[in-house]
């Protein structure tokens, strides 16, 4: 393994150090217990609180600011933040309009941030982002790369005023009008363990992996790149049932070791499958939002767009990773 580390046990707080001097004009570190908020704090607005383990990176410390969350509280490398990291992260945001937990479905961070809503004071609410289809269920799928179009609807609403059920209600929404699904071409490597979490000849890859480095419901034969997005976009579309002229937002995400050619390559692909399905892209973001350290690879996720969430996409974001007017 090779990696710029300096101890296993300090990469964590190292990182979060370098990523909050960085952009120390947008967010603040708080140690002991750690999570991070926005540098300027957002006042008469439900707080949006998000997190889960690191590794992800953008997710979720990158979209701190304006039009997206107001605190997150990060876990070790592929490891569920703790309660009462969300409970001082809650005490330092809130402002009495309500909190609101935007949580992936798995099962720790799941029961962690539970545990934090039972034990707050305030008003809280949760919204569990399900996006994963690789299971054929969105219901019940793991929370992906789906998820900052989740957050950045929602922050948007939040900006406005809008009360804590109408936060929730657009979340779920979101969620549920929204599907991915990922491919391996190779594992990561977890820093702890010093190894790859599995193994790939070199004519196979991973299909349906999550963001955790866990294996995919399939182990398959390497094909192209337009064969391999027809499969991912097959189970997509099963799950949200588009009707013909939908306006769709596609989400192209690279898993942290795959260059941008070749994320625009599978993003050409997914140009051609949809238009030859009479779909519409009315909105495209490509590159690495939501990834799982070094694995090789990428996902495709598709939001089902009306003009609710096409207002709340379009509108001001400003925060270290994802920022338009």
């Amino acid at each position: 393994m090779k990696k710029f580390i300096n101890n296993v046990d300090d990469i964590l707080v190292e990182s979060l150090k370098g990523f909050a001097t960085a952009h120390k004009d947008l967010v603040s570190l708080h140690l002991e217990p750690i999570f991070l908020t926005r540098k300027v704090p957002s006042m008469n607005k439900v707080a949006l609180i998000s997190g889960g383990g690191s590794g992800h990176e953008p997710l979720h410390t990158g979209y701190l600011g304006h039009g997206m969350l107001d605190a997150v509280c990060p876990g070790h490398v592929f490891t569920s933040p703790t309660p009462d990291q969300m409970l001082a992260a809650a005490d330092k945001v809130n402002t009495e309009k309500g909190i609101l937990f935007i949580v992936k479905n798995y099962a720790g961070d799941v029961m962690n941030f539970e545990m934090a809503a039972e034990m707050l004071p305030y008003e809280v609410a949760t919204v569990l982002v399900t996006d994963d289809c690789a299971a054929g269920d969105v219901t019940a799928g793991r929370g992906v790369a789906g998820t900052i179009i989740v957050e950045k609807c929602v922050g948007s609403l939040a900006e406005t005023g809008a009360n804590l059920q109408a936060c929730k209600a657009l979340g779920d929404k979101v969620n549920q009008r929204t599907a991915s699904m990922g491919v391996a071409l190779s594992s990561c490597t977890v820093p702890a363990a010093g190894r790859p979490t599995f193994s790939l000849a070199d004519n196979e890859v991973e299909m349906g992996v999550g963001i955790h480095g866990e294996a995919g419901h399939s182990r398959e034969t390497l094909r192209s790149a337009n064969e391999m997005a027809a499969e991912m976009l097959e189970h997509i579309l099963s799950t949200l049932s588009p009707t013909a002229n939908s306006e769709i937002l596609v989400l192209v995400n690279g898993f942290g070791n795959t260059p941008l050619m070749e994320l625009y390559l599978i993003y050409n692909s997914v140009t051609e499958l949809l238009a030859a399905k009479g779909l519409k892209i009315a909105r495209s973001l490509v590159g690495n939002y939501t990834t799982a350290l070094d694995m090789a690879g990428a996902s495709i996720t598709l939001c089902l767009l009306d003009d609710e969430i096409k207002q709340h996409w379009d509108s001001a974001v400003h925060t270290p990773a994802l920022r338009w007017d």
